[in-house]
């Protein structure tokens, strides 16, 4: 028996990075997981690639999860054709990172709409389900950067909003049988850091050993980690837990 049998997921942002390392890992435990993202065939490769067991099925759906329409018809897509929603995690995000005199009005909003608005539109949708059902899990994205960082006033703000949002879905879903905690990934080797290493002129290895260095277990952390915490607040053996921001960076913050 898997942890995730007879459960579908929901990840969105998940052609790539940690969103695609968590939905292998439900998959691999037994779900059936719907992948979302912008890109409509980036979403369908990479459902092809998960490691379905046990009959369980994988679809791909393109969906602008800042946008009202989209989200509820993902949502109702999936519940169509996966016969359900139980596991909702609202990871998609972008960053468009500058300094604040530099910042324009569309890196504020473009990084305020996929991250907040996002996860707000996706959970609105999954929510009447979840309430119907008397159950439902929801993970949401934050970041270390919620404690602040330099140049990234938009992807900072938006990602602290994130950790309130989850406080108040605690509050308002819990007595329907409903957890919703949060993430907060450190350095996580992924295509986004990687591009960011290019932005700033540094060798990506370089980058990465300079990120390891950093926190007090010398290493970066990957997609696996993240999924790995994932796995365990969206099953029911974190049942007692809600409202959470777990921090996943190697200690990094400790200091």
């Amino acid at each position: 028996m898997g942890r995730f049998d007879g459960r579908v997921a929901v990840v969105t942002g998940a052609a790539r990075g940690i969103g695609f390392g968590t939905a292998t890992r439900f998959a691999q435990e037994g779900a059936s997981v719907a992948i979302l993202d912008l890109e409509g065939a980036s979403a369908a490769e990479a459902a092809a690639k998960l490691p379905l067991v046990d009959g369980a099925k994988a679809i791909g759906i393109a969906a602008d999860v800042s946008s009202t329409e989209s989200a509820e018809a993902a949502v109702e897509r999936v519940v169509a054709e996966l016969d359900g929603i139980h596991i909702l995690v609202n990871n998609a995000g972008v960053t468009r990172d500058n300094l604040l005199f530099k910042m324009s009005d569309d890196d504020w909003d473009l990084v305020m709409n996929v991250h907040l608005r996002g996860a707000f539109l996706m959970t609105r949708a999954a929510q009447k389900h979840f309430v119907a059902q008397k159950y439902g899990k929801i993970l949401n994205l934050s970041s270390v950067s919620a404690l602040g960082n330099r140049g990234q006033a938009n992807y900072s703000a938006a990602k602290m909003g994130i950790q309130g949002l989850t406080r108040t879905l605690g509050i308002e879903l819990g007595p329907f049988g409903i957890n919703a905690n949060a993430i907060a990934p450190g350095f996580i080797a992924t295509d986004m850091t990687d591009a960011t290493a290019a932005r700033l002129g540094i060798d990506v290895d370089e980058f990465r050993k300079m990120s390891a260095e950093a926190n007090p277990v010398k290493r970066v952390g990957y997609p696996e980690d993240i999924a790995a915490a994932a796995a365990f607040l969206c099953s029911d053996e974190a049942s007692y837990i809600t409202g959470q921001t777990l921090y996943v960076d190697g200690g990094a913050k400790l200091g």
